[in-house]
């Protein structure tokens, strides 16, 4: 599972997802190995997470997948997940969905087969279309002066960022090193 790319996190906390199916899980009379949970992108197919769990299912851990829904799985479109899913069911281990009772790939059903590519490739269009709206959100900002860069106040992840020092810390750096700032004025780039 894996927090959404936009809008008010308040309320897309795992929590909510977690617990229902949980309770789901208890009803089915299954076991709950562990729980796989991602706070990035459903289009990043290195989720730790992710692929910790993917990992499990090779080695055979669990039999079987529970998640809130396919996109939940993954946006990285259609070979991506069937590509997963058959790898999955090589090994013997089904994915079932809670709320897209269609989706089990415990069984053979070429119904849900077809379902799965068409809500693969739309789970990826909506990937892109959030994508588009960021960027004309971004492009809209800039024609009007606003855009500061990075990400809005209290959007925090756990990916590291590439930053560039200030011109204050390069110097402070380059002061460590023992070259004054007049000799840095004379340097070639």
């Amino acid at each position: 599972m894996e927090e959404t790319d936009s809008g008010d996190r308040r309320y897309q906390d795992p929590e909510n997802q977690l617990q229902p199916l949980r309770e789901w899980c208890k009803v089915q009379g299954w076991d709950i190995y562990k729980e796989y949970v991602d706070r990035s992108s459903g289009a990043d197919p290195s989720r730790p997470e992710f692929r910790n769990m993917i990992n499990d299912a090779m080695q055979m851990k669990f039999q079987a997948i529970a998640i809130w829904r396919l996109d939940r799985f993954s946006r990285s479109g259609i070979s991506f997940m069937l590509s997963h899913i058959e790898k999955l069911r090589g090994r013997g281990v089904g994915i079932k969905s809670l709320t897209e009772t269609w989706f089990d790939t415990s069984t053979d059903n070429p119904i849900s087969e077809l379902l799965i590519a068409v809500f693969s490739w739309v789970a990826k269009e909506e990937r892109r279309k959030i994508s588009e709206r960021t960027k004309a959100g971004i492009q809209r900002l800039k024609n009007i002066g606003q855009w500061k860069g990075g990400r809005p106040k209290g959007v925090k992840d756990s990916k590291p960022r590439k930053t560039k020092p200030s011109y204050e810390q390069h110097l402070k750096e380059e002061r460590k090193k023992g070259r004054s700032e007049s000799a840095l004025l004379d340097a070639p780039n």
